[in-house]
């Protein structure tokens, strides 16, 4: 678990000093693609972070009669 951490930790690292370079610099095409990808990761973790939800409402026993989360997604019984 450490290692996905640290792994995901130098990703954002880098990804913080490609947004520096790009603004300082003014690459347009650069600064618009990093927007762009950030703005799907927002969206990538938002969906994750709602099945977590979904699945937490599930153990405590609130989501008994199946029915979808108000983000319309349901977690898999196990």
């Amino acid at each position: 678990m450490k290692t996905w951490c640290y792994g995901y930790l130098a990703i954002a690292l880098i990804f913080d000093g490609v947004v520096v370079v790009g603004l300082i610099y003014q690459y347009e095409v650069l600064v618009q693609f990093l927007l762009g990808l950030s703005a799907g990761a927002a969206t990538g973790l938002a969906i994750h972070v709602a099945h977590h939800i979904s699945e937490e409402n599930e153990h405590d026993g609130e989501n008994k009669e199946k029915k979808p989360s108000m983000f319309g997604l349901q977690a898999k019984r196990q």
